[in-house]
């Protein structure tokens, strides 16, 4: 238990985002209205999932330096959560899109370089499961993992700043804190970032011990 204070942290800081985001107080603002609620829950995603993304480039690239079976498990399993969050950024994202634009989708550049990275990232996911051979499947694996990674923070985070974007922060639109992320959204947002991403980090760590698991129960039955 005294390991665990961190998942205490991760489901008191979720409560605690979740009510807020419900019930607490924000900014009454044109066209976003009580849509910007969501702040609490797509953007927290997206710093969450570009957090386990680095964790899992860091170790595959640990992993082609020095490989072992663990740092191939944490990168590979670290992908996987990292593409969840971002698919559930992509679906908060959409939901958010239909009620303030007017549409499911946009040919905004942050929509589909986001889009993109996560395809980038679901085609490391396959191209690992195709592979039989687990230390060629590690090895390749490692490799696109890095290029995923490289491919995706561009995607994400620079070429949609130097283009015409709807998103805030992009485009010459000025950043949520610039306008309307004021104190009250504060106290909630920045705990959002945190519970959001330890969350990432407790589904990595189960993902991982059942991996572990699976390899040990397999091995029982060789030996």
């Amino acid at each position: 238990m005294k390991n665990a204070w961190w998942k205490v942290l991760a489901v008191v800081l979720l409560l605690y985002t979740v009510l807020m985001g419900l019930l607490g107080p924000v900014p009454r603002l044109p066209i976003l209205n009580e849509t910007i609620r969501n702040l609490y829950f797509h953007v927290p995603m997206w710093f969450g999932m570009t957090i386990i993304l680095t964790a899992s480039a860091i170790n595959s690239a640990r992993y082609l330096y020095k490989p072992s079976v663990r740092l191939d498990v944490l990168a590979y399993q670290s992908a996987n959560t990292g593409v969840l969050m971002a698919v559930l950024g992509l679906a908060t994202g959409s939901l958010w899109a239909r009620y303030t634009w007017g549409t499911w989708w946009t040919s905004d550049p942050r929509l589909n370089g986001a889009a993109i990275a996560v395809l980038i990232y679901g085609a490391y996911l396959v191209l690992r499961s195709s592979i039989t051979d687990e230390q060629q499947s590690a090895r390749i694996g490692a490799v696109y993992n890095i290029f995923a990674y490289c491919a995706a923070i561009p995607l994400l985070f620079v070429l949609p700043r130097l283009t015409d974007s709807l998103h805030p922060g992009a485009g010459g639109n000025p950043g949520f804190n610039q306008y309307d992320l004021d104190n009250n959204m504060r106290w909630v947002f920045y705990p959002a970032i945190i519970g959001w991403t330890l969350l990432g980090t407790w589904i990595t760590q189960v993902a991982v011990r059942l991996t572990f698991v699976q390899h040990k129960l397999y091995e029982k039955q060789l030996a």
